[in-house]
């Protein structure tokens, strides 16, 4: 496998970033000239960034004899969403992440060799790119994700710092009822026949979101989207997700890979 710290340039946010990529390394022997690897994009949380799943999990030796890239992004605070006072992280994440990807690494552009998830803001980011984009991904997952964003931003505005942060991201704006509102995004596709992404969902039962998953869970059971749920006992921590993320890689429909 290696490892690589990509530092860029982003025009949709109009300064640097970075993103860090696990990239298979198959025996030469092996290796088609041209062959471009199914890839996860994979979200970090609130607090942290495009390093932190490699630092806090094993994701680097989970993924080795998969095939798979993975592609982890920096967005800081922004919830994946295009901020009001800020730069526009939903546009670079869906429209220009990508692409750039693509162009340095050799990372397949196929729906079926295509998956999102994440962590808790992840999470979040990861079911909104994929209900809002569904053509892009084969899968989705969310580990123990903050997928009631109606009800994070009234939680978490009691804390004064973390107010600001939500103001800076939706401004004075309400949330509910639109494209940043995942529930209101799963009620749209109830009744469609929009082909969606199979969906993982994971949550401990002693998480401070775990009455959010549960209400994830009941209203997506009300649809024909193909949901696998995973409740368990954990908190909001990396051991959890450490676990968790393996359950993921399992479930995930990734192509045979001959190493």
């Amino acid at each position: 496998m290696a490892v690589l710290r990509c530092d860029f340039f982003s025009e949709a946010l109009g300064l640097s970033t970075s993103m860090t990529v696990i990239l298979p390394q198959q025996p030469f022997h092996n290796r088609e000239v041209g062959e471009k690897f199914p890839t996860l994009y994979l979200l970090h949380g609130y607090s942290d960034d495009d390093t932190i799943w490699t630092r806090r999990t094993s994701i680097e030796r989970y993924v080795d004899g998969l095939g798979l890239a993975v592609v982890m992004p920096q967005v800081h605070h922004s919830y994946y969403t295009d901020m009001v006072h800020g730069h526009r992280f939903w546009t670079f994440l869906s429209e220009e992440l990508p692409p750039v990807a693509r162009s340095f690494f050799n990372l397949s552009d196929k729906r079926e060799d295509n998956f999102v998830a994440g962590l808790s803001m992840g999470g979040y980011g990861a079911f909104k790119w994929a209900f809002r984009q569904p053509e892009k991904f084969a899968a989705a997952a969310s580990l123990s994700g903050a997928l009631d964003v109606v009800n994070t931003v009234e939680m978490m505005s009691q804390d004064d710092a973390r107010r600001k942060s939500f103001e800076h991201i939706f401004g004075n704006n309400k949330v509910a009822g639109t494209e940043n509102d995942l529930l209101w995004l799963l009620e749209q596709r109830k009744d469609s026949n929009m082909e969606m992404p199979k969906l993982y969902q994971c949550c401990g039962t002693e998480d401070f979101l775990y009455h959010q998953n549960v209400k994830f869970k009941e209203l997506c059971e009300q649809t024909k989207l193909e949901l696998t749920t995973s409740f368990s006992p954990g908190e909001h921590e990396w051991g959890y997700w450490d676990a968790k993320i393996q359950d993921v890689l399992k479930w995930l429909p990734i192509k045979a890979y001959d190493n």
